[in-house]
């Protein structure tokens, strides 16, 4: 059985919207970007998987619809980074589509995740694998995949993120405030293997500082990252992640970035990080040999103004990504 139909039988259907390739490719993001009906069998560098799923937030999300509005905002930047002085349009990236969510099952939904992250998984081993969120509760289901593929691996993970989502799962349910601790709870990941950056302010309960300390997650707050060097810090973290785990997992809630960069995220706060740190920090991500998983989450298109500042902050964060991705391969001569 083909790719194509292994993909499509795993509950992944193709987004609502595409963008119509006609002409010479003109170097844009939209005429770069495959989509599985136009895929002739290469090998692609990284794969992106739409998670359209905000039922399970805790305030009213619209992050559903991000993964739709990020497609539609590819036409607005090319595959040229000046500040790298690179043309990232010789990697191969495949857009395999979005996960089928049930109407009203939150369960179900993250069932279909899990399912669908496991097949991509599975299929392209050797690329790197993009979920656009969706909020966060779609992490535990990606890494659930992960480990389900991998169950004699340890997992480690790299969280961006203002919060914790440390939230008790019986109270709060499977949600956007509970994926760390789900996958502590579920045996899935060790405390002492997450690593979360960007912690600031009075947005955290104490039970929940307690509750990591207890289980060792490693909280790093924005003011000590931002002293030692947030570059440093993520270059740092994900180093010891390498050498406790087999698999580091990358997670970026959009939250962690300061609301006036950010007013479409639901969650975002004063005192957070600038678009320029966060930039920063996910070209070393891209760059970092670890790189093999990563997400974006807790985007709302629908609160975003008429500009779309925060839409576009989001597709230049993916972007920086591959950016590293592609600098590392020039200088192999890849």
């Amino acid at each position: 059985m083909e790719a194509k139909q292994r993909v499509m039988q795993a509950g992944i259907v193709q987004p609502e919207w595409s963008w119509r390739k006609e002409g010479p490719f003109d170097g844009r993001l939209h005429q770069w970007i495959k989509g599985m009906y136009d895929w002739q069998g290469e090998n692609p560098d990284l794969v992106i998987l739409g998670l359209p799923l905000s039922r399970s937030s805790i305030s009213v999300s619209g992050a559903s619809e991000y993964a739709e509005a990020f497609r539609r905002g590819w036409k607005g930047f090319s595959t040229y980074n000046i500040d790298e002085d690179i043309d990232l349009s010789f990697l191969t990236i495949l857009d395999t589509g979005n996960v089928k969510m049930h109407g009203t099952d939150i369960g179900e939904s993250h069932r279909r995740i899990e399912h669908a992250a496991h097949t991509i998984f599975s299929e392209f081993q050797h690329a790197v694998f993009a979920g656009i969120g969706g909020d966060h509760s779609v992490t535990a289901c990606t890494v659930r995949g992960l480990k389900k593929l991998h169950p004699d691996e340890t997992i480690g993970i790299l969280q961006l993120d203002t919060h914790l989502d440390l939230r008790d799962p019986t109270e709060n349910g499977p949600s956007n405030g509970t994926p760390m601790r789900q996958l502590i709870e579920g045996g899935i990941v060790q405390g002492s293997h997450i690593y979360t950056i960007g912690l600031h302010g009075y947005f955290n309960a104490p039970d929940l500082v307690a509750y990591g300390k207890k289980h060792g997650v490693n909280m790093i707050s924005l003011k000590k990252a931002r002293q030692n060097g947030i570059v440093q810090t993520v270059r740092a973290a994900l180093n010891e992640l390498s050498q406790k785990t087999d698999r580091t997992y990358i997670t970026i809630d959009m939250d962690v970035l300061d609301i006036g960069f950010a007013p479409g995220v639901p969650a975002s706060t004063p005192g957070g990080m600038s678009t320029q740190e966060l930039f920063e920090a996910l070209l070393e991500i891209g760059s970092h040999p670890s790189l093999k998983y990563i997400d974006f989450v807790c985007l709302d298109p629908t609160k975003d103004p008429a500009a779309s500042p925060t839409v576009k902050a989001g597709i230049y964060s993916f972007l920086q990504v591959v950016s590293g991705m592609a600098l590392v391969r020039s200088r192999k001569g890849e």
